[in-house]
Formats: structure tokens, C-alpha cells, sequence
């Protein structure tokens, strides 16, 4: 099947005196990407809103690196697959007299003039205003074994790794000649209760990484922000001057307590989001935005917020799941 941008649904603008129109047409991408850039800036000119899906020929999931892990003189064959993706909302900076997408050009200020693409180096910042131009030959001299391979280099445990230091999630799938070597990498991980501590190249940056176990039978990769990279929380300021009372630690485990529950993600949503989408549906559709009366915000007594908390539990346990919790009240 052919890869194509399906524009599913399109809208002409509010105040354009037309009824909201809903059309399909599909677009293959062409094989120069010059005219795929041609079809975008089109795109931009077109005063409708547009909604598309991306059509890949029923592939789910696309590999965004291939290589292997290594430990010993064992070599495990696999593909990279980003394991999360974000679902924040985006907006586009637009004019607002005609409604059309801002666009930015890329300009020298020195020469003060647009700068094509085949004009721009890649250059490091060694001292102020003074720079070192990068080119590709130059990055030919880092070995390929480091480009292209997760090395492990250490066995761990996962409670010795604070969160901090992770950064981002990737399924690791096995190639069809590794998927052996992949299934035993993970039965060892499972049985040992470790997890593997890896290097690995990702878009010119060497990742420390961890490799752990995942579901039945699956391994994900978590890259891992250097030491240097953890900024010293010794620097932010606490008085130190604060006493607690053995009472107000007692209250607050029990509040801890009353509200510990067994994780489950499915249960949490994005409610900004949601509330967010509720109100671009409203403007495309042209109805009043009604904004709530703002919330006041009491300071009370820790004891006297602590009490209320804990009674404010009990009475949602009482009336059963789904109440939701109020704010509480800032102390």
C-alpha cells in the first residue's frame, strides 16, 4: 500500500458565511521531496481548518534505529521503537487579521539576508562569539561500533537508580535472526532481577541507558541522564529554622495511608487537555466560551487542613468510587 496524507475533514472558518463542509481527498506522497514541501506551503494557504490521518500501509510501528545490544561476546540483534508519545496540544502562532500560519525564515544577521539551507554549518560555541564548524567528515572519525550497538556495561538493580536520572522510554524489538538471543537477554533479566546499564549513540548524543525487562516476554530502554547532567538539589533553599510537631507527622502518614491505592494508569486522564479540546470544539463550531468564577484560596491551620483532609476522605470512602477529591486548601 501506498503511504498517503488522507485529508479525512475540512472546515472553512467561522465568519466566511459558508455552512461547515466535510470533505475527503487523499494525497500520495511523491517521490521528491521538493514537491512534498510545494503541496505543505499550499497547505498554509488554504484559509480551512484541516484534519488528516497518516496512512503507512498498516504498519503500527516504525523502527527509528537499528543495531544491537552486546554483553560478553554476545550479540543481540534489534530494532528501537519510541514507547511513549506526547498528547499535549500544539498551537501555531497565526496572524491575526487573515488567520494564516506565521512563517520564519532563516536569516544571517551579519550579511542580514535569508541563508539558504546548503549555506548552513553546524558549529560549537567554544568560548563567546567564537565558534568551531563540525562537518560530517569530521564525525567519520568516531568508530562505528559506538554508533550502532548497546553496549552493557554493568548489571544493577533497579531500586539502586533514583527516577531522576531516567529520561525516555523505547521498546527494543528483536531482528528476525536475533529472536533467540533476544528471549534468553530477557528470561536472564527476569530471573537475575537485574537490569542492564548500556551506552548507546541516539542523534549524535552517547546515552547512558538501562535495559530492563517489560511485560511477558518483551525488553525496553531507558536513557539515562549522566551525573553531571542531575542538577544539585543541596541548592534548593529550605529554612531551616521548621520544626514538626509528632502529631502532624502521625496525620499525615494516615492521610498517606487512607489514600494509597494500587497503580493503575488507565485511571488518570489529562483533564487540561480534554478541557482544552472542549473549547477549540466550541470555537470551531462557534459557540460561547463561558468561563468559570475563579476558585478562592483559603490559608489554614496544617492541623486544621490535615483534619479536614483525612474527614473529607473518609465521607468519599463512605459514598463509594468514582467522587472525585476536592482541591485542598493551600497551608
Amino acid at each position: 500500500m501506498k503511504k498517503s496524507l488522507q485529508v479525512t475533514n475540512y472546515r472553512y472558518p467561522l465568519g466566511y458565511g459558508t455552512s461547515l463542509a466535510t470533505c475527503r481527498h487523499s494525497y500520495f506522497f511523491p517521490k521528491n521531496p521538493r514537491y512534498y514541501y510545494i503541496f505543505l506551503e499550499a497547505l498554509e494557504g488554504i484559509t480551512c481548518l484541516l484534519t488528516w490521518n497518516i496512512i503507512t500501509g498498516g504498519e503500527r510501528m516504525r523502527a527509528l534505529w537499528r543495531g544491537s545490544i552486546s554483553f560478553g561476546l554476545v550479540n543481540v540483534p534489534v530494532k528501537m521503537y519510541a514507547a511513549t508519545e506526547r498528547k499535549s496540544l500544539s498551537f501555531r502562532q497565526i496572524h491575526k487579521t487573515c488567520g494564516t500560519p506565521i512563517r520564519y525564515e532563516k536569516v544571517c544577521p551579519f550579511c542580514n539576508r535569508k541563508v539558504e539551507d546548503d549555506e548552513i554549518a553546524r558549529g560549537y560555541e567554544y568560548e563567546k562569539g567564537k565558534f568551531v564548524v563540525i562537518e560530517e567528515k569530521d564525525l567519520e572519525s568516531i568508530p562505528d561500533e559506538t554508533t550502532r550497538t548497546i553496549d552493557i556495561v554493568d548489571f544493577v538493580d533497579l531500586a539502586e537508580i533514583d527516577p531522576v536520572y531516567f529520561d525516555r522510554s523505547y521498546f527494543l524489538g528483536p531482528e528476525e535472526t536475533g529472536q533467540k538471543a533476544y528471549l534468553l537477554l530477557f528470561e536472564a533479566l527476569k530471573k537475575t532481577g537485574k537490569i542492564a546499564i548500556a551506552k548507546v549513540m541516539i542523534r549524535s548524543k552517547q546515552h547512558l541507558a538501562c535495559v530492563r525487562p517489560y511485560g511477558e516476554n518483551r525488553l525496553v530502554m531507558e536513557t539515562m541522564f549522566y551525573p553531571d547532567e542531575v542538577r544539585d538539589a543541596g541548592e534548593i533553599p529550605i529554612s531551616p529554622g521548621v520544626k514538626l510537631h509528632e502529631n502532624e507527622i502521625k496525620m499525615a502518614v494516615q492521610l498517606i495511608d487512607s489514600l494509597s491505592a494500587d497503580f493503575r494508569p488507565e485511571k488518570y486522564t489529562d483533564e487540561y487537555r480534554k478541557a482544552m479540546l472542549d473549547i477549540i470544539r466550541a470555537k470551531v463550531e462557534g459557540e460561547e466560551i463561558k468561563v468559570p468564577p475563579g476558585r478562592e484560596e483559603k490559608v489554614v491551620d496544617l492541623m486544621e487542613a490535615l483534619k479536614a483532609s483525612l474527614e473529607m476522605v473518609e465521607k468519599e470512602k463512605r459514598k463509594g468510587p468514582g467522587v472525585k477529591r476536592k482541591k485542598a486548601a493551600t497551608s
